[in-house]
């Protein structure tokens, strides 16, 4: 049994298209998606169409991300809040709320936020950023002690996540594994490469590989820097230059 996990899209179908086709070579069983996959990227409208189309396959497992809530609950406060803490974020935001219809939002709203599944006698969780928060970050830096915070009764044997766009993988104190998958559309390493998680399952033990592919970031951000919104062209620079953060 072959697992792809997808998360933090954020609009890049070039890089998800690399994946797809990497994916499409592993011989995959099942695809799980794990939330954030428009908001501030270059083609908001053919990514979000392409996820649609994948999260109606029978082998598709998809949740919601804290961004894909922020597209679909959104409202002029919410724009202002996020504007003193993340200008271009905002604005982006903003942009991306006027080019989706009303059918993209009410996909995002209706995305379950976590699931629970059972594969092989592994107890999965699918959630986005912690079992707490959707926004919650679970980081290489993350403490024993905070993440047994984070995981207090889940009952989960396998902890999936994204949210931070950075990969890292713990094992806790009671045998449960924690595995943060990284970011296809945007990564935050110092690599500039697409990211996605790999888990073989033989014999009720899992193997988790992370995934880098090249995909032409160039293309991806000039698409980027070209929409119509204050600061385009600044995160566009983080697909290329992926450490340097301009919200």
């Amino acid at each position: 049994m072959k697992i792809a996990i997808m998360s933090d899209i954020h609009g890049n179908m070039d890089a998800l298209d690399a994946v797809l086709k990497d994916i499409e070579k592993q011989h995959v069983d099942k695809i799980f998606l794990l939330g954030d996959y428009v908001m501030a990227g270059p083609e908001p409208i053919k990514t979000l169409e392409k996820i649609i189309e994948l999260s109606s396959l029978e082998n598709t497992e998809i949740i919601q991300g804290n961004t894909d809530l922020m597209i679909a609950s959104y409202t002029d406060d919410l724009y202002e809040m996020l504007k003193t803490k993340a200008p271009i974020m905002a604005e982006a935001l903003k942009n991306d709320v006027s080019i989706l219809n009303s059918t993209h939002k009410d996909f995002l709203k209706n995305l379950p936020v976590q699931k629970e599944l059972e594969i092989e006698g592994i107890k999965f969780l699918l959630t986005h950023g912690s079992p707490r928060r959707n926004n919650e970050d679970i980081l290489p830096t993350t403490t024993m002690e905070e993440l047994s915070a984070m995981l207090q009764g889940v009952n989960a044997d396998v902890i999936l996540c994204g949210h931070t766009h950075i990969p890292c993988g713990i094992q806790t104190e009671n045998k449960k594994t924690v595995v943060n998958d990284g970011s296809v559309g945007r990564p935050f390493t110092e690599e500039a490469k697409a990211c996605y998680l790999l888990i073989t399952i033989r014999d009720k033990k899992c193997l988790f590989e992370h995934q880098l592919i090249n995909y032409d970031n160039i293309i991806a951000s000039k698409k980027l820097s070209q929409r119509k919104f204050n600061g385009a062209e600044r995160l566009a620079n983080t697909l290329i230059n992926p450490t340097e953060r301009h919200f």
